[in-house]
């Protein structure tokens, strides 16, 4: 596939401080596919996030989506290219309505297409259609997260970073906001899923990577890391395979 249809993370180092948390990470996101990271506690994964995001500088690399580099760019000016990133912890505006989140994340739109956004987000979570008025922090988690999601996806990305998905959420739950993420790629966004439970990833993705100790150690299939669990662990231990 040619690069102009990629979001490409070439050579990305990240530091916090004076500690490196993310060392030369590539990895490549395809149009209308599930890529996951997978990774143990401290990994860097969420850091990762942050940088392709805008929110967290890259110490080096580029990351380029359709060619153009977003490294410097601040975080509404990545979303606007086309990269809606859904960092840890379900960040809200919990004051205001589940309605006037949604507005927010459209506010750059024209009036009528801002409403088509949110009326195409709400079809994919129509749970929250009864529950527009309540405040957000009135919310369940799992609904939250529907929010959140609903956000980044009222905002038509080509590719969308979503960071640790399942984290505090009842199982049910998670398998409710599978299908829906399964039918988004289907309709051409990248996603990128960023995981500490190897099994939801897996059962989505069809490329995988492990991030550990702020580098990548596994490179390849998602359907190998769920046949041979050697070869994840192998590769949560810091051994590198691909």
């Amino acid at each position: 596939m040619s690069a102009e249809g990629l979001l490409e993370v070439d050579n990305v180092t990240v530091r916090r401080g004076a500690n490196t948390v993310v060392s030369n990470v590539s990895l490549e996101v395809r149009p209308g596919a599930v890529t996951t990271i997978l990774g143990p506690n401290g990994a860097g994964k969420s850091s990762l996030v942050l940088a392709l995001g805008g929110v967290l500088p890259a110490a080096s690399g580029t990351v380029r989506l359709a060619g153009t580099d977003l490294v410097g760019r601040r975080p509404e000016q990545v979303r606007a290219a086309g990269l809606a990133v859904v960092p840890e912890g379900r960040k809200l505006l919990p004051h205001l309505s589940v309605g006037d989140n949604l507005r927010v994340a459209v506010y750059t739109a024209p009036r009528a297409d801002a409403t088509r956004r949110i009326e195409d987000a709400l079809d994919l979570f129509p749970e929250l259609r009864p529950k527009l008025d309540r405040e957000a922090r009135l919310l369940s988690g799992g609904e939250q997260q529907m929010v959140v999601l609903a956000q980044a996806l009222a905002s038509r990305p080509r590719f969308l970073v979503i960071d640790e998905l399942s984290l505090g959420l009842a199982p049910v739950i998670v398998k409710r906001l599978v299908p829906t993420l399964r039918h988004v790629a289907e309709t051409g966004v990248g996603i990128l899923l960023i995981e500490q439970f190897a099994h939801v990833a897996l059962g989505l993705a069809e490329t995988a990577y492990v991030l550990n100790h702020g580098r990548i150690t596994y490179d390849g299939s998602a359907r190998h890391l769920a046949d041979n669990p050697e070869t994840l662990h192998s590769s949560y231990l810091g051994g590198s395979s691909s």
